[in-house]
């Protein structure tokens, strides 16, 4: 159980669920990943870090999944769920 309190899907509303809708049309998964989801309090702040998110998983020096794969090393190492 997450210790971030979030809004879920079924209760966002205005803002959140824009910003819900928004991230899941340029998901590759089309949904919204739990770390996005610890910032649905505050929806601009979510929206802002998915388009960094998008520049910095994006391929260029290394390949998304080097990326993902160096992610998901640190959080393991961090023992961080998300």
């Amino acid at each position: 159980m997450a210790r971030i309190k979030w809004i879920e899907d079924a209760d966002a509303t205005g803002s959140v669920a824009s910003a819900f809708e928004q991230i899941r049309a340029t998901s590759q998964s089309g949904s919204v990943a739990d770390i996005l989801r610890t910032m649905s309090l505050r929806p601009d702040f979510m929206t802002a870090i998915n388009e960094a998110s998008s520049l910095h998983f994006g391929d260029g020096a290394l390949t998304r999944a080097q990326h993902e794969m160096i992610a998901s090393y640190v959080a393991a190492l961090n023992r961080c769920h998300y």
